[in-house]
């Protein structure tokens, strides 16, 4: 593919589009961009940041710039098929973007190798103005890394678009294209092996120190609290306040 046609370059363009549907939902966005495509443009100003960072804590920056134009060229391309019921397109967008990171596992799990070994984490540095935070942490996340680079790909991709991604597991569910059920039993499944990697310490047990490895309260929680699947379906509920710190296909589907 020549520099003038990369996906980075036609993305940097198409985000230079009219505003007009800026107030609009995602799902009215698209409908509109299937007329008249550059308004799908909107989209990209809309989510590319959000899922940049998400791209970025998963295979660092580099890697990550690729990923996101490569995902949002995908979605345009498929936009004729994407269900407009559907008013958010964050699970969509997000669901392409993890099967693009599917076909970089060896880069996902080296940078959290490299992680586990240094408690170096050059990926959330540039997010986070608590660097002195960051390294009193660093011991945790060098565990928390090792676990992750251990863990099934199902599994991490599951947990991760909970934890990073802010997606609820209806939502991670719409973007891994597999039933709710499902999804809550990855996660269940991965949060418990990362308390065993943890010598049995709960990852909720941790206030917010870093951005390195953070799982938000997810879907079923109040605001005040945090928890962590009991069984799968059920919710194990945490001490602790606020957001809760653990510190191949074509890349669509409509």
């Amino acid at each position: 593919m020549s520099a003038e046609r990369s996906p980075r370059n036609e993305m940097a363009a198409a985000a230079r589009g009219n505003d007009d549907t800026e107030g609009s939902g995602d799902a009215a966005v698209i409908r509109r961009s299937r007329c008249e495509p550059e308004h799908f443009a909107v989209l990209f100003r809309r989510h590319a940041p959000e899922l940049q960072r998400y791209v970025t804590r998963r295979l660092g920056a580099d890697d990550a710039d690729d990923v996101v134009a490569e995902t949002f060229l995908a979605a345009f391309r498929q936009r004729e098929r994407y269900d407009l019921s559907h008013p958010d397109a964050r699970p969509w967008l997000y669901g392409i973007a993890t099967n693009l990171i599917g076909r970089q596992r060896r880069s996902e799990v080296r940078l959290y190798r490299a992680l586990a070994r240094t408690g170096h984490d050059p990926v959330t540095e540039p997010f986070t103005e608590r660097v002195d935070a960051a390294a009193s942490a660093g011991q945790a996340s060098k565990a928390l890394a090792a676990a992750l680079a251990k863990l099934p790909a199902s599994y991490r991709d599951a947990l991760l678009l909970v934890a990073w991604g802010d997606l609820t597991y209806e939502q991670a569910a719409t973007a891994l294209d597999v039933p709710l059920g499902t999804v809550r039993s990855r996660v269940h499944r991965a949060r418990s092996r990362l308390r065993t990697a943890l010598g049995g310490t709960d990852p909720s047990a941790w206030r917010e120190e870093s951005e390195s490895i953070r799982i938000p309260p997810g879907p079923n929680r109040s605001p005040g609290r945090t928890g962590l699947p009991d069984q799968e379906g059920g919710i194990d509920e945490a001490r602790d306040s606020g957001g809760m710190v653990v510190s191949e296909e074509e890349p669509g589907h409509g």
